[in-house]
């Protein structure tokens, strides 16, 4: 059922990505469809390995950036923003590299705040975007994505190839941060996720 879902998701992004990218042929100042396509990227980055993870997370920052070139007060960008550039630096295992990462997303949830100060998701995302480091540190001290850092190790046997790709494809699609309706990246991050969850506010009952 879990595996179903995925795939649904997948199919449902990359028709948002593919959908995204034709109107951005017909109109490329759209601010709108290009924070579409850049969540869609983000979205469709953690069925991807680490490597092309990465290269599809940058594409993905890029049309977030150019959505901010035509609408520079889109906060929802913004904030869009603040969590890829976390996620990055979370599958970046030089502790410098990540740190730059890091505030460069500091730097974006707290203009997202300063764009909607009442919400409460962007003050809790700045709020927790400081704990991010020191928790960088400790997942790469005990071995963190280094083997995903890598990429695919030669395989010894099939099965041992089978396995791993099993492996990865699993705490790819497993690790997620959800919020918002949108599916926000932090793969292999699961202190971060259970984190960053256990500090957003509940939704009001209904």
């Amino acid at each position: 059922m879990e595996m179903q879902n995925d795939f649904d998701r997948l199919l449902f992004f990359e028709h948002a990505r593919k959908t995204a990218e034709d109107a951005y042929a017909q109109d490329p100042l759209d601010a709108d469809n290009l924070l579409k396509w850049g969540g869609a990227l983000l979205e469709l980055a953690q069925f991807q390995s680490v490597p092309d993870s990465k290269k599809m997370m940058l594409d993905g920052i890029t049309k977030l950036e150019e959505s901010l070139l035509i609408n520079p007060k889109k906060h929802e960008a913004i904030w869009y923003l603040g969590n890829a550039h976390t996620s990055y630096a979370f599958l970046t295992a030089d502790q410098d590299v990540a740190n730059e990462s890091f505030e460069k997303a500091a730097v974006y949830f707290q203009q997202a705040v300063d764009e909607d100060p009442d919400n409460e998701l962007y003050r809790k995302s700045l709020e927790v975007s400081s704990k991010a480091p020191e928790l960088h540190s400790q997942i790469h001290k005990h071995g963190g994505l280094d083997q995903l850092e890598m990429g695919a190790a030669p395989a010894s046997a099939a099965s041992t190839s089978s396995s791993a790709k099993s492996s990865k494809k699993k705490k790819s699609s497993d690790l997620t941060y959800d919020v918002c309706g949108w599916v926000i990246l932090a793969v292999g991050i699961v202190a971060w996720i259970g984190f960053a969850k256990s500090q957003m506010p509940s939704p009001p009952t209904q």
